[in-house]
C-alpha cells in the first residue's frame, strides 16, 4: 500500500530507545535543517512552507504558510506560540512527539521563528505531560548549550528564546485564543475575533499559533524542499499525518501515513497498522477526527484519509484521533460519555455551550439509565439544533469558539445511525448492552 512507500518524516527516530537524547538527535541529522534554514533568507523559508501545502495538524487544517503571511509587515515584537495542550479525548500523537523526540520540535520551533522573524517563542505544554515536560526541559537546556537556541544561533546572527509554559489541564486551552489568555495569566476563555491572533495575539502583539505536529515537519521541508513534501499525498492534503488509532482494534497506537493514499479500511485492517478488529467482529461506527467529530458508519471505510474528502462526507480529520467502535458498542453510552466530557470542560463563557451541554448530558444519562422517554430523542435534536443550527458539518456558530457547536456531533449522528437502539433503551428501561 502507498503508505509503505512514504518517508517517515515525523517518526524516523522512534525506533531508537534513546530517541529523546541530543546524542541520538545529532547522530540522525538533527539540527541540519536549522543550520540550512538560517543560511537562507527568511522569506525563502516561508515560500518553501507555502509550496509544501502543509496544513495545520491541530484541528482546523488551515494552510501553515498562509497563516504565517497574515502577520502585519514590520510590526515587532511578534511571537510564535506552540500549542502542546492536546486535550482532545483519544488523541496522543503530540504527547508522543514531545516525549520521544523533543529536539525535533525544538528545531521546528526555531526554524518557524526564523521564518516569521520572531525572537521569542512560547511552548504551551499540557500540565499532565509530566515526562514530556521533564524531557523537554532537558532538551531545551541542551539546545542552548549546543548553540541551537539563544543568541547568534549557529553564528547566523539570529536570536531565539523558547519559554516552556505548563498549562493546568483545561480542554478549552487547546483553542488558540483561550490558550493565549491562559498564557497571559488569565482564565482560559476564548476571545472574540476579529482581531485575529496574527494581528493582536499574545500581549496584543502579532502572534502565530501552531500545533506541535505542524512544526515537527519543518526540518524535513527545509532539507528536502516544499515541492518534495507536496509530492506526498494528493490535492490539498499533502505530506504525511500522524493518526492516533484507538478503540476496538488489535493494534492501537500512533501511525504515520501518507495522506489521501490510503483509507480508513487500510488504517483499521492492515497488519502493519490497526491489525483488524478485536475478536474478528465488525465495525459498527468510527470517529474519524477526535471526539468532537461527527461519526461515520461502516459505509465510509473506503473513504480516503484526505482532509477535504472527509469534510465533504460530513465530518473532519481534526485532531488526528480515530476511534473504532465494534458491534458490541452501545451508541447511547458512547455519545453520553463524550457529551459528559464536553459539558465538564465547557469554560462557561457562552450561554449556549454552558447551559446546552449540561442539558444534553442529563437527557442522555436519563436514556442510558432507563428513565428515558421517546420524546427525549426529539428533545435532544432540538437542543442540538440550538447549539449548532442545521446539524451539519462544519457547524453553524452560536458561541465564540467552536466547542459549543461541536458538542452535538456525536449525539445527532448517533441518533441518525442508531435511532432504533435509542428507542430500545426507552422501551426496555435500560441499556441492552449492559
Amino acid at each position: 500500500m502507498a503508505f509503505r512507500d512514504a518517508p517517515d518524516i515525523l517518526t524516523s527516530r522512534l525506533r531508537y530507545e534513546d530517541s529523546h537524547t541530543l546524542e541520538r538527535f545529532l547522530a540522525t541529522g538533527g539540527y541540519d535543517g536549522l543550520r540550512a534554514a538560517v543560511a537562507r533568507p527568511a522569506d525563502e523559508i516561508v515560500e518553501e512552507v507555502k509550496t509544501s501545502g502543509l496544513r495545520g495538524r491541530g484541528g482546523a487544517g488551515f494552510a501553515t504558510g498562509q497563516k504565517w503571511s497574515f502577520l502585519p509587515a514590520d510590526v515587532f515584537p511578534r511571537y510564535l506560540v506552540v500549542n502542546g495542550d492536546e486535550g482532545e479525548p483519544a488523541t496522543f500523537k503530540d504527547h508522543m512527539l514531545i516525549e520521544r523526540d523533543p529536539h525535533q520540535l525544538i528545531e521546528g520551533i526555531a526554524i518557524a521563528s526564523y521564518a516569521i522573524k520572531c525572537t521569542k517563542a512560547f511552548l504551551y505544554l499540557r500540565g499532565e505531560f509530566a515526562l514530556g515536560h521533564e524531557r523537554m526541559s532537558r532538551a531545551l537546556r541542551e539546545a542552548y548549550t549546543h548553540g541551537a537556541l539563544g543568541r547568534n544561533v549557529f553564528g547566523s546572527g539570529f536570536d531565539i528564546d523558547i519559554v516552556l509554559h505548563p498549562g493546568a489541564g483545561a480542554y478549552i486551552c487547546g483553542e488558540e485564543t483561550a490558550l493565549l489568555s491562559s498564557l497571559e495569566g488569565f482564565r482560559g476563555e476564548p476571545r472574540i475575533r476579529p482581531p485575529f491572533p496574527a494581528v493582536k495575539g499574545l500581549y496584543q502583539k502579532p502572534t502565530v499559533v501552531n500545533n506541535v505536529e505542524t512544526l515537527a515537519n519543518m526540518a524535513w521541508i527545509v532539507l528536502n524542499g516544499g515541492a518534495a513534501y507536496a509530492a506526498l499525498g494528493q490535492g490539498r492534503s499533502t505530506g504525511t499525518r500522524l493518526l492516533s488509532l484507538s478503540g476496538h482494534v488489535n493494534r492501537p497506537g500512533n501511525y504515520e501515513v501518507e495522506l489521501a493514499k490510503s483509507t480508513f479500511r487500510d488504517l483499521f485492517y492492515d497488519p502493519a497498522l490497526g491489525g483488524g478488529i478485536k475478536g474478528g467482529r465488525e465495525v459498527k461506527a468510527f470517529i474519524p477526527g477526535g471526539a468532537s467529530a461527527p461519526w461515520f458508519g461502516p459505509d465510509q471505510l473506503d473513504c480516503p484519509l484526505d482532509l477535504d474528502e472527509v469534510q465533504q462526507r460530513g465530518s473532519m480529520m481534526g485532531s488526528g484521533s480515530v476511534v473504532v467502535m465494534d458491534e458490541t458498542t452501545c451508541p447511547v453510552r458512547a455519545a453520553w460519555r463524550i457529551t459528559k466530557f464536553f459539558a465538564h470542560e465547557s469554560c462557561g463563557k457562552c450561554t449556549p455551550c454552558r447551559e446546552g451541554s449540561g442539558w444534553l448530558e442529563k437527557v442522555l444519562r436519563r436514556i442510558e439509565l432507563g428513565a428515558g422517554r421517546e420524546e427525549d430523542l426529539d428533545l435532544l435534536l432540538d437542543v442540538c439544533d440550538n447549539l449548532a443550527p442545521g446539524l451539519s458539518w462544519p457547524p453553524g456558530q452560536t458561541t465564540i469558539c467552536v466547542l459549543g457547536p461541536s458538542i452535538p456531533s456525536p449525539i445527532y449522528t448517533s441518533i441518525r445511525m442508531f435511532r432504533d437502539e435509542y428507542l430500545t433503551h426507552v422501551k426496555e428501561g435500560g441499556c441492552p448492552f449492559s
